[in-house]
């Protein structure tokens, strides 16, 4: 059984069980979240696909937060003596999916 949910603008798909990174949510590491927002649910029945949404629910479990890699962003401008460098680490939250409910 999967489903896919939406966070943050971003889709995931996700299975009991499996350990995800989604952006950083204000929530305590070993706390429970509770993603309501669930696009489409495949499980022993068939496919539920929602218009826009299931009424379903995916629980998690923060493990930690935390940074990604750093992203290098250069500008330039040839022959104009311009150069510009700048890094960027995104927060994240690792959460543990715990069950898919239906």
């Amino acid at each position: 059984m999967y489903a896919i949910v939406e966070n943050s603008g971003r889709q995931y798909k996700v299975q009991e069980g499996q350990i995800l990174n989604v952006e950083k949510l204000e929530a305590d590491v070993g706390s429970e979240v509770v993603l309501d927002s669930v696009l489409l649910v495949h499980g022993e029945d068939g496919v539920n696909v929602g218009s826009p949404y299931v009424p379903g629910k995916v629980a998690c479990e923060v493990v930690e937060h935390g940074r990604e890699k750093k992203v290098v962003v250069f500008k330039h401008k040839k022959r104009k003596d311009y150069r510009r460098k700048a890094g960027h680490r995104q927060w994240y939250t690792r959460l543990k999916v715990k069950g898919i409910e239906i």
